[in-house]
């Protein structure tokens, strides 16, 4: 593993980033959906894409969130994991709808949104609608200019 990323941090050349990143931030922390089950489905959304570092970073805060290490190690099997209730599956369903191509259809069904519309209220699906969106905001950035996992914000660029 490096300890350099290929990238300085974005916010020295576009001090608007930190601003951006905070909004995104407390848009999805007014308590509609468990801090949790957020960080369930961005874990799933950086594993989905292959990135370290937004699997590393998001592990960190499930743990801080209350997962059990059991419900950590089954993320990526969730399926068949019996570590998670029906909202935190669909929301992994969701997160997993968004980022894989469906070639015989919509990514997420009516009947996968009807699913989600029974276990969140309109506030809640969009809370968790734009957690997935903050993550896919942030993926490019993990996979191109590869910040260093593992190391708090604003020390992960070493470049």
């Amino acid at each position: 593993m490096t300890d350099k990323s290929r990238l300085p941090d974005a916010s020295e050349l576009f001090p608007e980033m930190g601003e951006l990143a905070a909004t995104m931030i407390r848009v999805t922390r007014n308590d509609a959906i468990p801090r949790k089950t957020i960080h369930l489905a961005q874990l799933r959304l950086g594993q989905l894409a292959g990135s370290t570092y937004h699997t590393v970073r998001q592990a960190d805060l499930l743990r801080k969130a209350g997962a059990t290490q059991e419900e950590l190690d089954s993320v990526a099997s969730w399926p068949t994991s019996p570590y998670f209730d029906d909202a935190e599956r669909v929301a992994l369903e969701l997160a997993e709808a968004v980022l894989t191509p469906n070639p015989l259809g919509e990514r997420v069904s009516d009947e996968l949104f009807a699913r989600a519309s029974a276990c969140y209220d309109d506030k809640a699906l969009w809370t968790l609608t734009l957690a997935l969106s903050q993550m896919c905001f942030f993926l490019p950035v993990a996979l191109i200019a590869k910040p260093v996992p593992g190391k708090p914000l604003g020390k992960n660029y070493t470049k």
